[in-house]
């Protein structure tokens, strides 16, 4: 590659955006590189809007970095003639979606350097044939002229991606190793020592080669290995890339196991709901009616089964339903969304996937893995029933050890947080998926929660299985980056302040901030426990005038369960938009999505700008603060509405 385009350095400043949008190049090398603007995540990438429109680069290229620091027009980069985009630490935070990849593409890039990149993105670009490179010496070397050779980059990867790389990428890789000509990357006659939970789960399922039984006796930080796949799954923002994808390379091939695969209803349901503003059902709601036909067309083809309204499987968000039907201890457990990690509430290895590496699972019955890096996070103390899983999840990812990735020594490091201790016994299974939900807010590959008596009866009592002989221990003297001891009565009631899940603040610095639109909803905030949390403070009060409040029960059965107990009835009667279960207002999708000139205090688990399908402030709360806030007007703890909230 020669340089013959321009470099467009994603800076915090939207001056220096603007200027090099207006043709000017800056004047910054290796040595002297601008303030890179911190985390470009996915959603600024390409955003939900244009990922309703398909998942070609034709059709996202002119849409890659719309809105980015309010500089970004449609078509700005690719008429700009940027060749090359130079991005700081965590490029690429937020969604697993593939098209965030393709956009780059189509806008011309073509190749990204950036400090570091977040797990899920940077196996997109190597799967999807984007280079990249954390060298920022490659800048100087294409400036002075010089022609770099794109395949040396992916010598420099660990012997996975070198693979993948060589073979023509992962489709191709995977149609050798269906034939038989592919063997293991990795050493498969290792020494056995102690192992925590994701290693003990990871080199039990390693593939040893064709017609071998699978299983090696340990694996260790930074390997690289192929393990066998549990439950896959995908939903209407992905599955047609994903089986366009299997089709293109495999045809009409036979999927792997499909009884442990299925297909989701939940992003798009909520679009055409009356609260929902008209230019977001303008923008999205035909191309969206589109992708969802393309997925279901897909399912009938390929036999696999189908979530939604309607649907042969009941309705929800796909993360829940995972959780209440699919998620077993012990499992590797893959979708195509970020917040796949909600799974690893029950002792399961549960992390997100791009579309290349979905198709891959779905015709081989593996996938890929990074052996991670593990932090075990040790939670004791009481919460007193102030304290909630949001806010320890909160005050964990906000944490510099972990906002700063302080544990990667590595471009392609992962990192995964191990939560066990005796503080965990005081919630539900309901309240704790989202702590390991929110883990990949914090930049990590996803969060395990160890043995203990919520996942035991959470699973007795959903599914009547007796989950001891399932469950996965670490074993004592298993390596741990950090163990971080986290004590209950010191951690504050936290928010997140807008821009990103990281922004961590106790709630008494930012009390009595206005308020207009609250949404207590999503994979993080739409449970049958989080519904009782906020119904706990909106008992015997209202909601101020002028304050707008959407719920969003996260299934079929918590909206059922939560009818039956009269909680659904007391919002309706407080003036709440009550909407059937969905994905919706978190990402632009559905009622709750802010109107010009709201603040939002929000249950959900990202807050990038914009995600919500709208500019506005976004506050990420527990449900509690955020039934309080609706009764202020304004962010509240609620014991200070006194009575029997407070208690």
């Amino acid at each position: 590659m020669k340089l013959t385009g321009r470099i467009l350095w994603l800076t915090e400043d939207p001056e220096l955006i603007r200027r090099q949008l207006a043709g000017e190049d800056l004047d910054a090398d290796a040595e002297h590189v601008p303030p890179l603007h911190f985390a470009v995540n996915t959603d600024a990438m390409i955003s939900g809007a244009a990922c309703t429109l398909g998942y070609t680069g034709e059709i996202l290229g002119p849409y890659f970095l719309e809105t980015f620091k309010e500089q970004v027009l449609k078509d700005s980069i690719k008429e700009g003639g940027f060749q090359v985009v130079v991005g700081g630490d965590a490029y690429g935070s937020g969604s697993s979606r593939e098209v965030a990849v393709v956009a780059h593409q189509g806008a011309g890039i073509e190749l990204v350097v950036a400090r570091s990149l977040q797990r899920i993105f940077q196996e997109n670009t190597v799967y999807a044939g984007l280079p990249f490179t954390t060298d920022f010496s490659v800048i100087d070397r294409l400036k002075a002229g010089e022609e770099i050779d794109l395949a040396a980059l992916a010598e420099q990867l660990p012997p996975f991606f070198r693979a993948v790389a060589a073979a023509g990428g992962l489709m191709r890789y995977g149609t050798r190793l269906l034939a038989g000509e592919i063997e293991p990357t990795y050493t498969t006659e290792v020494a056995a020592r102690p192992l925590n939970c994701v290693e003990k789960i990871i080199a039990a399922r390693t593939w040893t080669g064709a017609g071998k039984p699978a299983g090696i006796a340990a694996v260790a930080p930074g390997d690289q290995v192929l393990c066998e796949a549990g439950f896959r799954g995908m939903h209407e923002y992905t599955a047609g890339m994903v089986m366009a994808l299997y089709a293109e390379e495999w045809g009409a091939a036979p999927i792997h196991n499909p009884d442990l695969v299925a297909a989701f209803e939940d992003h798009f349901v909520l679009i055409d709901r009356d609260t929902v503003p008209l230019r977001v059902k303008k923008q999205r709601l035909q191309p969206a009616k589109q992708l969802t036909a393309e997925m279901v067309e897909a399912c009938e083809r390929n036999g696999i089964r189908l979530h939604g309204p309607g649907r042969p499987y009941h309705a929800g968000v796909c993360h829940r339903i995972v959780v209440e039907d699919y998620a077993l201890p012990g499992t590797i457990i893959v979708l195509t969304d970020s917040h796949t990690p909600t799974a690893g509430v029950l002792n399961a290895f549960a992390f997100g996937v791009g579309s290349t590496a979905m198709a891959f699972a779905l015709r081989t019955g593996l996938i890929p893995v990074t052996v991670p890096k593990t932090v075990r996070v040790i939670v004791e103390g009481d919460a007193r029933g102030i304290v909630s899983p949001k806010d320890l999840i909160l005050h964990l990812i906000g944490d510099p050890y972990f906002r700063e990735e302080q544990w990667r020594e590595s471009p392609t490091d992962t990192c995964v947080i191990q939560l066990g201790g005796p503080g965990l016994d005081q919630w539900n299974v309901d309240e704790l998926s989202v702590i390991t939900n929110m883990t990949v807010e914090g930049g990590l590959m996803t969060g395990i929660v160890e043995p203990c008596k919520p996942i035991v009866d959470f699973l007795r009592e959903r599914r009547g299985i007796d989950a001891t002989p399932l469950l996965v221990h670490p074993d004592a003297g298993a390596e741990y980056v950090r163990t971080i001891h986290v004590n209950l009565d010191e951690v504050p009631l936290t928010v997140a302040t807008p821009g990103d899940s990281r922004n961590r603040e106790s709630l008494d610095v930012v009390t009595g901030t206005p308020i207009h639109n609250v949404v207590i909803a999503s994979c993080t905030g739409g449970s049958l426990a989080d519904l009782r949390a906020a119904a706990e403070v909106l008992k015997g009060r209202s909601i101020k005038e002028g304050v707008r409040v959407t719920v969003t029960p996260s299934s079929h059965d918590v909206a059922a369960a939560a009818e039956s107990e009269g909680l659904l009835g007391l919002f309706r009667g407080l003036g709440a938009v009550v909407t059937d279960p969905g994905c919706g207002s978190c990402i632009g999708n559905g009622p709750g999505i802010p109107l010009e000139g709201e603040t939002t205090a929000s249950t959900t688990n990202r807050n990038f700008d914009r995600r919500m399908g709208a500019p506005g402030p976004v506050y990420l709360v527990s449900p509690a603060v955020a039934a309080a806030s609706a009764v202020t007007g304004s962010l509240t703890d609620p014991r200070a509405l006194g009575g029997s909230a407070a208690s």
